[in-house]
């Protein structure tokens, strides 16, 4: 059977593939508009293995060019519309893009690299040919040369240069299921009644991958322009959404909210809810639970593909901290010498099986992530436990070394955030003459906390109520706003200056 939105066009063409706003795309017109996208991409000469850069806000006409770029069999790269336009021009350049598709927001002369076929959404723009000009006389029916596309993601830049993610397409045909499509269908229950709902933007993996899995097996996408607590509910009432994706800071501030004001709507349509992207403070997931009942599940993957882990609410409530066990193939404990660790101890997750990929430009980077093996790794830090279950730690390139003693950062975060006076922080390392690395809270305070040398104090006793005394700051600095991506990742190399010093 052909998992592909084609296929539930032949036999649901009036059923809403996307909804966006007060803008629904019928899986009619999905089908006809990303083959016009598809046949315009022909008639400027990118086929099969091809580049198209996309950089635009949540609006319908993305899953149009995203699914007439895979149609394409070319390559996809969404670009974070939030970053500079320097920023922007440097991954489409970097990427090899043939054709570059831009809001007519952002469209500016740099962004798109000399040679680019270029066209702009939603408006004119000197310089830029118009998308729907361009679209408007091309074919409804699929091109010649009709295979299977994928996604080239770039990596978020947390903490350097973003790297293209060029994943192998195991198999070319049209329509032919996939690993990941299998995993939502027989794992999460995806299908032609399900309601899927995203308040992320779309050129994250998560919900651009999640979306069109849900278009490949029938489903409806309901795509909010930008994240809003109470939108979000009043969204989920309206289109009796069946699923959610959210990141951690998207449940705490559904959290935020108080009971009259969640109870206030009507969500007894989820059957599930599922978070991922970032570390999930327990005391948040088990707020959730309590809230939605146990519907709350989470899963821990990457851009790469490599590796998927999940788990559901009554996994999580008997091995809490747990992002669940692999579904995809064994995952392997690697201490700093190489050899496969027993179970609870700590050391670098690599995951056996993964789909092939590797860093565009980088060959270097690919061999420090893919072993002789074959085994792949995000780079994290963990250990599973007897039953399997795997608990991260944090990121290798994260680790504070203090007096020669490793620290996560991820640990001190989990307990400060518990303190009542915290919205948000970040647990850096910084240079100390005595330890080498101090380890450093910085903090965003809830609205009416006072900031000054008792709270400070009151902060560092607090995890040292909790925490072996090495793992606690010795030194707490506040912040205005912690610098984040929209999935919750914090940008640290975009903390100020001052907060190393």
């Amino acid at each position: 059977m052909l998992q592909h939105p084609s296929a539930v066009a032949a036999e649901h063409p009036d059923r809403p593939a996307v909804v966006i706003g007060e803008h629904v795309t019928t899986y009619a017109e999905l089908d006809a508009r990303s083959n016009q996208v598809a046949n315009l991409l022909a008639s400027v000469g990118v086929g099969p293995d091809g580049v198209v850069a996309v950089m635009l806000e949540n609006r319908p006409e993305y899953f149009d060019l995203a699914w007439g770029v895979f149609r394409s069999g070319a390559y996809l790269v969404p670009v974070n519309w939030h970053l500079s336009g320097a920023e922007a021009a440097l991954i489409i350049a970097d990427s090899g893009a043939q054709a570059v598709f831009v809001s007519s927001a952002l469209a500016t002369d740099g962004v798109a690299p000399d040679g680019a076929h270029r066209f702009s959404v939603g408006g004119a723009v000197d310089g830029w040919g118009s998308y729907e000009a361009a679209v408007a006389g091309q074919p409804t029916t699929p091109r010649a040369d009709e295979i299977e596309g994928t996604y080239m993601l770039y990596s978020s830049g947390t903490t350097g240069r973003p790297k293209g993610i060029r994943r192998e397409v195991a198999d070319r045909t049209i329509g032919a299921p996939t690993s990941f499509t299998m995993l939502l269908e027989h794992f999460y229950g995806i299908g032609p009644d399900t309601v899927y709902y995203s308040p992320s933007p779309l050129y994250h993996a998560a919900p651009l991958g999640w979306s069109t899995g849900v278009h490949r097996l029938g489903g409806t996408v309901v795509a909010a322009e930008r994240f809003d607590a109470h939108a979000t509910l009043a969204a989920i009432e309206r289109h009796r959404v069946t699923l959610a994706q959210f990141v951690p800071t998207h449940l705490i501030r559904l959290l935020g909210l108080s009971e009259d004001e969640r109870a206030g709507y009507d969500v007894s349509s989820l059957r599930s809810v599922v978070h991922a992207a970032a570390p999930c403070p327990p005391d948040v997931k088990r707020a959730a639970i309590e809230w939605l009942g146990p519907i709350v599940n989470e899963y821990y993957s990457g851009s790469e593909g490599a590796g998927f882990c999940a788990i559901n609410s009554e996994e999580w409530l008997a091995h809490p901290g747990s992002v669940g066990r692999s579904l995809l193939g064994p995952v392997h404990i690697v201490g700093d010498d190489g050899t496969e660790l027993p179970a609870g101890e700590t050391g670098q997750v690599w995951f056996e099986g993964a789909p092939r990929f590797e860093y565009l430009h980088d060959p270097a980077k690919t061999a420090e992530v893919i072993d002789g093996r074959g085994w792949t790794t995000l780079g994290d830090v963990g250990h599973v436990d007897a039953d399997g279950f795997l608990y991260l730690s944090d990121r290798v390139s994260n680790m504070i070394i203090t007096g020669g003693v490793n620290v996560y950062p991820r640990e001190v975060e989990d307990v400060l955030l518990a303190h009542p006076a915290v919205e948000d922080v970040a647990v850096i390392g910084v240079a100390d003459d005595d330890m080498g690395e101090a380890v450093r809270a910085v903090v965003q305070l809830r609205d009416g906390a006072e900031p000054g040398p008792a709270l400070e104090a009151d902060l560092i006793e607090f995890c040292r109520a909790r925490l072996t005394h090495f793992k606690c700051p010795r030194s707490v600095v506040v912040v205005d706003q912690l610098p984040r991506l929209p999935t919750g990742k914090l940008l640290r190399r975009m903390l100020p200056p001052e907060v190393f010093a």
